[in-house]
């Protein structure tokens, strides 16, 4: 799955939300495209990937077929996708995944598992207490598990920074073995595509 693609199959979603074919919330990803392929060059097929509520891209880096992906999304479950064939999980809930992706990281280092754990969180849901619970217990426990934090500057329509009234957020350019970060711009809103569908 190259960048090209991932755009086309965003693009589409986008068309089928703004007419109406997908009657359930929608979050779409926008210019992140060379930095979720550059992630997924390390994840091998075995390890495990939990995301938030936008994951289109990733359940198609991880090798899920875009018909498959594009079917479930057309049955209202674009905000929580989930393909354990892959080894993929998506929750709307936030935070809902981390403790999950934690566990199984727990899990696969008490069975002596090879398969690494990848938790992607937007840089709000990063700034929870749960996340920090996690990721102590994560360096604690020297678990085989990587947060990567998804900043777009917006925690739904609120400034993420100004919401905190902070400049500077916790993983601001933070890159360790447990955690890296990333910075993107939406081209799409939080949720939706730019046209008001009415569920």
């Amino acid at each position: 799955m190259n960048k090209s693609k991932l755009i086309q199959f965003e693009n589409n979603i986008a068309q089928l939300f703004n007419n109406a074919k997908i009657k359930a919330p929608i979050h779409l990803y926008s210019n992140n495209e060379d930095n979720l392929i550059k992630i997924f060059k390390k994840i091998k097929k075995n390890d495990w990937v939990f995301c938030s509520w936008r994951s289109h891209y990733q359940c198609l880096l991880k090798g899920v077929p875009p018909k498959i992906v594009e079917k479930e999304i057309l049955n209202g479950k674009s905000i929580s996708l989930c393909f354990p064939e892959y080894n993929i999980y998506s929750s709307a809930i936030v935070g809902g995944v981390i403790p999950i992706a934690t566990g199984v990281a727990l899990s696969n280092k008490l069975k002596k598992k090879k398969s690494k754990v990848y938790c992607f969180v937007g840089e709000m849901t990063a700034e929870t207490g749960i996340m920090h619970e996690c990721l102590k217990f994560s360096i604690n426990k020297n678990l085989p598990i990587h947060f990567i934090v998804e900043d777009n500057g917006k925690s739904v329509c609120t400034d993420t920074r100004k919401a905190w009234s902070k400049k500077k957020l916790t993983f601001d350019g933070i890159k360790t073995k447990f955690v890296s970060y990333y910075k993107y711009k939406l081209k799409y809103p939080h949720a939706g595509a730019g046209k008001r569908v009415q569920f």
